[in-house]
């Protein structure tokens, strides 16, 4: 067979084995020792286990679970629920401004945990049932907190930024700064259609809480601002050239765990190892997603699969935006059955070198590619985030929460549109600051 055909083949077979309900690092894994087994004989199983292993090494993937643990300690604390109050306070006249106050306070929080079904629970958790009680409409309430949520993968510091810096050999940093511009965009996006949503459905919301006065606010920012600035200062030391994204994490992770401790009395062994059982649990997960996408990309390059198909594409000469609309197609289906870190680690690397051929920035792709996978967290038959969403409000069932988020996704295809058209939103940050 040839090896476009034997690729068509493995994509089937893939796509078969995770429909099954097998755990992406296992099906990855499987795949590709069935097609190395078949096609190169026992003898290439002697590569499996190297290959497995030189997934995981590199250094630089210490700072995936730095971050998750940074990210899953605040998560445990009430750091949500103090941004969200800050929020709903500061916006009470603003139409919609609770709606607002649940994505401004998820885009906050996302940067802070890194994660988007985390940052669902956390807000969700009191911003879903204030609402509902105000008597905004289920599928606004549902659908801010779903779609608020998806921020954590693109505003730094985001683990998949950090997993496609990883794959594809470009800076950390730079991917975070390119993040910047297009999360305050969607962030922006998403508080306008929250106005125009309550303006059209709202006309059962009940008056807003009273003004916060300064003695709330006294009380609210030590708790809130450390958070706030832990982030900033991540930052800082990255493009200040004074810490490596490991380090960086490294230490940011320590100054969580003493913030919690200091503003949240969290420090008993018992709420610690509860905090660390569930960081390793998906720092696991994620490594074994890395390692078995390596194992799988090798099958795809020992195949010639992953050579033809890059080639397949140059031959169609094709417009180098109509070849963009394809990969932001395939981008957005494969989105829409796989996990953003499974996405990444199998297709940046065959991507980045047809978009840079393109006359593409590498890292505004990473942008792209990035936004296509927060869509693929609100749409089914995956959609993270839904389910997060319906476990949290078991009373409104999940077409009502499909419903309210699928306009937020249309809000980030028009993002995505917006990018090509003016790249410099996601440029303009790293490009001015010297990367």
């Amino acid at each position: 067979m040839a090896p476009l055909e034997i690729g068509l083949l493995v994509c089937i077979f893939t796509i078969i084995i995770l429909l099954l309900g097998v755990p992406v690092a296992f099906g990855l894994t499987f795949v590709a020792l069935v097609f190395i087994l078949y096609y190169d004989g026992f003898f290439a199983l002697s590569f499996v286990g190297e290959q497995f292993f030189s997934g995981l090494d590199d250094f630089t993937l210490i700072s995936i679970p730095m971050f998750i643990a940074m990210g899953a300690a605040v998560a445990s604390s009430p750091a949500g629920s103090d941004l969200y109050g800050s929020f709903e306070r500061l916006l009470r006249k603003v139409p919609g401004g609770l709606a607002i106050s649940n994505i401004g306070a998820c885009s906050i929080f996302s940067a802070l945990s890194g994660s988007s079904p985390a940052t669902c629970a956390a807000i969700g958790k009191m911003g879903i049932p204030e609402m509902q009680k105000r008597g905004y409409p289920n599928t606004l309430a549902t659908g801010a907190v779903a779609a608020g949520g998806t921020l954590g993968i693109l505003i730094p510091p985001s683990v998949t930024m950090i997993v496609y810096g990883i794959s594809t050999g470009t800076s950390i940093g730079k991917l975070f700064l390119s993040g910047i511009g297009p999360g305050l965009l969607l962030t922006t996006l998403f508080c306008i259609w929250a106005i125009i949503h309550t303006k059209l459905y709202g006309q059962n919301i009940s008056p807003p809480p009273p003004k916060m006065d300064f003695n709330e606010l006294l009380l609210l920012l030590p708790k809130v601002l450390p958070f706030i600035f832990l982030v900033i200062a991540i930052l800082f030391v990255l493009y200040g050239g004074i810490a490596t994204p490991s380090e960086a994490a490294g230490v940011g992770a320590v100054i969580c765990f003493a913030l919690i401790a200091i503003v949240y009395k969290i420090w008993r062994p018992k709420q610690i190892w509860s905090i660390l059982r569930d960081c390793t649990k998906e720092s696991v997960m994620i490594m074994m997603i890395i390692a078995a996408a390596s194992l799988f990309s090798y099958m795809l390059s020992s195949l010639f699969i992953t050579q033809s198909t890059a080639e397949y594409i140059a031959l169609l000469d094709l417009n180098r935006w109509a070849l963009l609309i394809v990969i932001n197609l395939f981008l957005l289906v494969a989105g829409f059955f796989l996990p953003p870190v499974a996405v990444i680690v199998m297709t940046a690397p065959v991507l980045l070198p047809i978009i840079t051929n393109a006359g593409f920035d590498p890292y505004w792709f990473a942008v792209i590619l990035t936004i296509n996978m927060e869509i693929g967290l609100i749409t089914p038959p995956v959609g993270l985030n839904l389910y997060v969403i319906n476990a949290i409000a078991p009373d409104i069932k999940l077409q009502e929460v499909l419903r309210g988020a699928l306009p937020f996704a249309c809000l980030m295809v028009l993002g995505i549109v917006l990018i090509c058209l003016f790249p410099g939103i996601a440029t303009f940050i790293p490009n001015n600051l010297g990367y």
